[in-house]
């Protein structure tokens, strides 16, 4: 979907020089405005991205049930999570177990490449809670040029959480190194990310009167001590390593286009167009999950079977797969009639796993250990390989479009069909610039391996699921003049995987269909700004893929300058979504799975907020879950017997250093 906004290297350096330059009064040179870009796979189109150091809403993205408007997490920051705004949500990756945490970790989408012409340094803390519960995060990002061409970049993000309940913290270190060079024949994004994550896996409360009714199950005392709540686990954890190599490159053929003095004929410049562009993209990227339990009287009795070890659970998956893409591309607009681009490419891959080993096959069970219900080879190397075509129109004010399709032809991915894509256009309403896009996609997918076969102490399947089939269609609109975004989808899922009451895949014998409206609105009167994100969806199958119907994220804020020099904004925001059979969790294989028990939802979370900017530097001071206690209910559960924080004071600070 982000091909409509792509931008090539070309166009999106000339469009950021024509802004004017800034100038350093100290040496007297001019300095170009520094911008930020990412890429897109498979051929790395670049697109605008931007550095943050915005002030606005700073705030929101440090509590942990703000990540989307209805957001079912285990509770604590950088834990597991799951978006329930189908429309937003990811599909299944190929190493299920990232999914929990992918809104934390970094990925190629995510990657940004900077252009700062001068060295640039952004360093952010942000803490909460207190000793017993401080959820702390720190990020750093450097990025320098060496001359116009090369840029070089690391950086690093730090979570430590402890979490407001018992045996719930958790820890994320990553780091990356990254860099770019863009000439006029030759150019290349390349990064190296490394993380690495321990979570405490509690299984949840043991009684939710704890938070609903404190007082029934304390003898009449009301007031209750987070950290003293029971849980089902106490001596359990996951814990996820990974690291992630990356090269795009491209070589352009073409020629340069030369500008001459209108008077004296003599050459005052030249531009290289580039004609056609050879592309290279190598990937490679492994993963570990391991999980732990080492109370194992409370190992059998939390998972339902228990299949290798009755002295708790020690085991490891592996991942690992090398990726390597060759394409070549017809350059949009190096000549008149030249109104779009077009590509083809190839893409092999290798896929490695590496399972639990069944040591028990063939001898007899000790007593208390459930049959193992499969037969599965602990190592698989598949060889996969696809071919595709990439159609887009990046430039021009009144019509752009893209399209990628990606056809499977051999290995377990033959017969996979992935064609997405979209129009956009603009045309003059009442004086001011409308913009309409439609989008669509059609998915044949073969479903991931470890969806089919997988083998551990307490989950173990071997399924024959056919292809998933994913249709969608939809539109978006932009009034600029009211500051509105309507966005109208439509899908159909045939063969859809989900996990069951069991936490087993399992494929859905009949369509599902998904019906997803969004309204995002500002209203501004002077200093006074009121923001509504609001989400209407419905499944036609609630037992199969059970949503909240309507959700609403409300932000009512002042925004003024002090002194001209200080910006702030102060407000409340609070999030709310309808009742719906939420998800469980799984602390084995980290996934959410399908129940019928338990309905959460139906509750307001509110925080109260000042962010400030100063210069180069913001800040914030808050207090998030501000109306607990009083209004908004105490059912304040995304999913069953994981409570959300209770109130807490939080602040931050961010810095731009410009050396």
């Amino acid at each position: 979907m982000l091909v409509a906004m792509l931008l090539s290297p070309m166009s999106l350096a000339q469009t950021l020089k024509t802004e004017r330059p800034i100038i350093d009064k100290k040496k007297q040179v001019k300095i170009e405005p520094s911008y930020a870009w990412s890429i897109s796979e498979p051929l790395g189109l670049h697109y605008e991205s931007t550095i943050d150091t915005l002030f606005l809403n700073y705030h929101k993205e440090n509590i942990p049930s703000h990540q989307s408007n209805a957001w079912a997490t285990t509770g604590n920051f950088g834990a597991s999570g799951q978006n329930q705004i189908f429309f937003e949500r990811k599909r299944t990756s190929d190493f299920f177990f990232e999914d929990a945490i992918e809104n934390w970790l970094p990925s190629v989408e995510k990657q940004r490449y900077y252009n700062t012409r001068i060295p640039m340094t952004l360093i952010s803390h942000t803490t909460g809670g207190n000793k017993y519960s401080n959820q702390d995060r720190t990020q750093v990002t450097f990025s320098g040029n060496v001359g116009k061409r090369l840029q070089l970049g690391a950086a690093m993000d730090y979570i430590y959480s402890k979490g407001s309940y018992n045996y719930q913290a958790d820890k994320n270190f990553r780091w990356s190194l990254f860099g770019s060079y863009i000439g006029d024949r030759y150019e290349m994004q390349t990064f190296f990310n490394s993380y690495n994550y321990l979570g405490k896996e509690n299984g949840g409360i043991t009684d939710d009167l704890y938070i609903t009714d404190p007082a029934s199950v304390q003898g009449g005392e009301s007031n209750v001590d987070n950290k003293s709540i029971p849980t089902y686990l106490t001596a359990s954890h996951s814990k996820l390593t990974g690291s992630e190599f990356y090269m795009n490159h491209s070589y352009n053929v073409g020629h340069y286009r030369y500008q001459r003095d209108s008077v004296t004929d003599t050459i005052i410049g030249r531009t290289y167009i580039p004609v056609t562009r050879f592309i290279w993209t190598f990937d490679f990227k492994t993963v570990k999950h391991l999980f732990l339990n080492q109370n194992s009287a409370q190992d059998h009795a939390y998972f339902p079977n228990t299949y290798l070890n009755l002295g708790g659970t020690d085991e490891s998956t592996r991942y690992c797969r090398l990726r390597n893409t060759i394409g070549v591309s017809l350059m949009e607009g190096f000549n008149k009639y030249a109104k779009f681009g077009f590509a083809v490419y190839g893409t092999h891959e290798m896929r490695h796993f590496k399972q639990v080993v069944d040591t028990l096959s063939g001898t007899e069970l000790p007593e208390g250990l459930d049959v193992l219900p499969v037969s599965i080879e602990p190592t698989t190397t598949q060889q996969l390989f696809w071919v595709g075509g990439q159609l887009t129109k990046q430039r021009g004010s009144i019509l752009t479009y893209g399209a990628t399709a990606q056809f499977g032809v051999l290995g377990d991915v033959a017969g996979d069909i992935d064609i997405e894509g979209n129009i956009k256009t603009r045309f003059k309403l009442f004086g001011d610039t409308v913009s309409l896009k439609a989008y669509g996609y059609f998915k044949n997918l073969t479903p991931p391996y470890l969806l089919k076969k997988f083998i551990s102490n307490h989950y173990a399947w071997d399924n024959d699921f056919s292809k998933i089939q994913r249709f969608r269609v939809g539109g978006i609109l932009e009034l600029p003049w009211i500051h509105t975004k309507l966005n109208v989808g439509y899908e159909t899922l045939n063969n859809y995987v989900y996990f069951n009451s069991s936490a087993l895949p399992e494929q859905a014998g009949s369509a599902v269909h998904v019906f997803h409206a969004s309204l995002n609105n500002h209203l501004g009167f002077g200093i006074f700004n009121w923001d509504n994100d609001i989400n209407y969806q419905t499944s036609s199958s609630d037992e199969i893929l059970p949503l909240p119907k309507f959700s609403i994220f409300s932000n009512m804020y002042l925004k003024f300058k002090v002194a001209k020099v200080l910006d702030i904004q102060i407000g409340v925001d609070c999030n709310y979504y309808t009742k719906y059979y939420a998800p469980n969790y799984s602390p084995a294989t980290m996934v959410f799975y399908n129940q019928r028990e338990v309905e959460c939802g139906n509750f307001i979370f509110a925080d109260a907020y000042a962010n400030f900017k100063l210069k180069k530097a913001r800040f914030y001071v808050m207090y998030s879950h501000v109306n607990k206690g009083l209004f908004g209910g105490d059912n304040y559960f995304s999913i069953p017997h994981y409570p959300l924080n209770p109130g807490r004071f939080q602040f931050g600070v961010s810095v731009d250093f410009v050396n």
